[in-house]
């Protein structure tokens, strides 16, 4: 069904019509007729989706952090990533990264940290992330829904590092986590006790 409320504005484009072409619990897939800034007529797609995209990089006392490896459906690869997950549009961000952190590796951290915050995929989704840095971690029994089957992994942040450098892993929340914190913590921006971790 055709939104009644156009032709609008988005930003340098008009949106002739806005019509879904495909919607499930986690996303829904939108087709526009635009006219483009230039002036000439167009489409554009855009997938929007119903959850954050939430990350959390988990340091343990040694200065090592937990792996979650797992298949990836999409890409039909085998990706090792840090813990991530989704929650709700409304639901505090926090909260979906604890819930993600004692699901995926059952561990529980007593201090939580905000990481960053970003757009996944700007050209065609709406898609938004907030990462966090964990510590203080208690484990626990793991909780994977019934789509994970997953393996676990503990390595030093410096192997992280390379790992992400080198192209063994391309998850793209685990890319940015590494490298935001290792950035954060060359510029004094974290505790002095969580950068010496991530920086020897």
């Amino acid at each position: 069904m055709v939104n009644s409320t156009f032709p609008k504005t988005t930003g340098p484009w008009t949106v002739r019509t806005c019509e879904p072409r495909y919607d499930n619990p986690w996303l829904r897939v939108e087709h526009n007729d635009v006219v483009h800034p230039d002036g000439r007529d167009g489409i554009y797609g855009v997938v929007r989706f119903k959850n954050v995209a939430v990350g959390v990089l988990p340091i343990f006392e040694d200065g090592t952090v937990p792996l979650v490896g797992q298949h990836r459906f999409p890409s039909d690869t085998y990706s090792w990533e840090l813990p991530e997950g989704g929650g709700p549009a409304g639901e505090d961000d926090l909260e979906t990264a604890r819930r993600e952190l004692a699901e995926e590796t059952g561990l529980i951290a007593a201090s939580w940290l905000p990481l960053i915050d970003f757009d996944v995929s700007n050209s065609v989704t709406d898609e938004r992330s907030a990462c966090f840095l964990a510590w203080d971690l208690t484990p626990g029994p793991t909780a994977p829904e019934s789509s994970e089957e997953l393996a676990h992994d503990r390595i030093a942040f410096s192997e992280l590092m390379a790992r992400c450098l080198d192209g063994r892993i391309r998850d793209s929340l685990t890319l940015i986590m590494t490298f935001a914190a290792h950035a954060r913590a060359l510029r004094g921006d974290l505790p002095k006790s969580i950068a010496a971790k991530l920086l020897t």
